[in-house]
């Protein structure tokens, strides 16, 4: 490269515009706003590490219940109030107000452009009309990326890998498939080969999500794809085997999320016996009283839920349920909910949420007859709560003496005086953690995105407390 083109190469980055990024709400709407990041790096644009020292502020936002609407409005007037020039994008883009205008224009009129959930091309266009490309006679090698897997978010030793988008249920309290449409299954050529991309780039653990993880393929009639010359089945065993054999070279983890007890989930249950991937299942199960499940339009009856997972445990005695549960929905009689405490004990639930039921405009059940008090919402969600953690309490005090393959986050000053990680059972930011005491011997170093083996000696909260070996 001669001198004039270096200069010009450096000027051109020094220059380059710009952009700030707010991303709220789940996972796949962090793999949205990933892939907007990727498309606006190759575009020679730059990430502001502040609001204020950006030319222009994207906030990709979650719509789902009131409490997340709150959040992203607060957030999309911050955005306003310090740099003045913004973008929406997300599930709350596509949200409509009481008239049935589009709330986010209504509630701040001065934003740019508002787009829907994933549209990364309409994004794409609105910063292009409002902060033109740079000009780079070079194409660089794009920073902090995993190839064709793009920019992540997250911590380089982990990162999530989106197989879907959109829902065929028609649950009554959910407004997801309003906003992003009936199931679309990804390749699965494609999601392979952005797998082995995350593999290759040091990605330790790969958590696999969806609207129904479980549904992988249905709109697809579970067709034959193709990834490496070899067939594959779009279909979610499939998925999970082939993302299992491609994890095992580089000793990393799988873990799935977001996955309806259909009985073709049984299957799986043989790849995490054999260590395939991990013996973890994230499930919405949201209740288990019948009636209940029959109001919500849930799949599956609280019966079948409680009877699979026995099953399961009997097959693959380590693994791990995590739920998340709705208390005080429309109806609930106190014998409906007192099923849902039984059931929490009976299944040993290891990891559960609840939210106290509450109205999501434009869901159904906001006609159900039967709603509830705030308050006794709220009580009911205590109640679960108590339970749930004493369940949870009860099965982390098994662990103790165990020997277990933690996976660190966080090793100040090489661990000397102990870190933070994660063992299979616990999922990055919604699970425990496994709090890492210093090591005894001198020699012993954790770095973090590397797997280190611990003796669990105590518990504390939801956390363990342990010793690494």
């Amino acid at each position: 490269m001669n001198d004039t083109l270096q200069a010009e190469a450096s000027e051109a980055r020094v220059s380059a515009p710009r952009v700030g990024f707010v991303s709220l709400g789940c996972p796949k709407a962090l793999t949205d706003s990933e892939l907007i990041l990727t498309r606006l790096s190759a575009e020679g644009y730059q990430t502001s590490k502040t609001l204020a020292g950006a030319d222009l502020v994207i906030v990709n936002t979650c719509g789902f219940i009131d409490d997340a609407v709150r959040e992203s409005l607060d957030a999309i007037g911050e955005a306003l109030a310090e740099n003045g020039r913004v973008i929406v994008t997300g599930c709350l883009g596509a949200k409509a107000g009481a008239d049935g205008a589009n709330l986010v224009r209504q509630m701040h009129p001065k934003v740019l452009a508002v787009t829907g959930p994933h549209a990364t091309q309409e994004v794409m266009d609105a910063v292009h009309a409002n902060l033109p490309k740079p000009h780079d006679p070079f194409v660089d090698l794009v920073p902090n990326s995993f190839g064709v897997a793009g920019i992540k978010l997250t911590p380089r030793h982990y990162a999530y890998l989106k197989i879907s988008e959109g829902c065929n249920h028609r649950c009554t309290f959910c407004i997801i498939p309003s906003m992003r449409g009936d199931l679309v299954s990804r390749p699965i050529g494609d999601v392979l080969t952005e797998a082995r991309a995350l593999f290759e780039g040091g990605v330790k653990e790969l958590l696999v999500v969806s609207q129904d993880t479980s549904a992988y393929g249905v709109d697809l009639k579970y067709r034959i794809g193709f990834w490496d010359g070899k067939p594959v089945r779009t279909r979610m065993f499939e998925l999970a085997q082939a993302l299992g054999e491609i994890a095992q070279p580089y000793g990393a983890w799988v873990r799935l999320h977001y996955v309806y007890p259909y009985p073709s989930v049984d299957e799986v249950i043989g790849l995490m016996a054999t260590g395939m991937v991990l013996p973890y299942l994230d499930i919405p199960l949201q209740h288990s009283h019948p009636e209940v499940l029959k109001r919500m339009k849930r799949p599956a009856s609280g019966e079948k839920n409680l009877e699979r997972i026995l099953q399961w445990r009997a097959q693959c005695p380590e693994i791990v349920v995590r739920s998340t549960f709705i208390a005080g929905f429309p109806g609930e009689t106190e014998a409906e909910f007192e099923h849902l405490l039984a059931f929490m004990q009976e299944a040993q639930i290891d990891r559960a949420g609840c939210f106290a039921y509450s109205p999501v405009q434009g869901a159904a059940a906001n006609d159900i007859p039967g709603m509830l008090s705030a308050e006794l919402r709220e009580e009911r969600r205590a109640r679960f709560m108590a339970v749930a953690e004493r369940v949870s309490a009860q099965r982390l005090q098994r662990r103790v003496g165990a020997t277990m393959q933690v996976l660190v986050d966080a090793a100040p000053a090489q661990g000397r005086r102990g870190g933070v990680g994660r063992s299979y059972a616990d999922a990055p930011e919604i699970d425990g953690t496994v709090q890492l005491l210093a090591p005894q011997k001198i020699s012993k170093t954790l770095k973090v995105g590397e797997f280190t083996r611990a003796r669990i000696v105590s518990t504390q909260g939801h956390d363990l407390v342990a010793l690494p070996i």
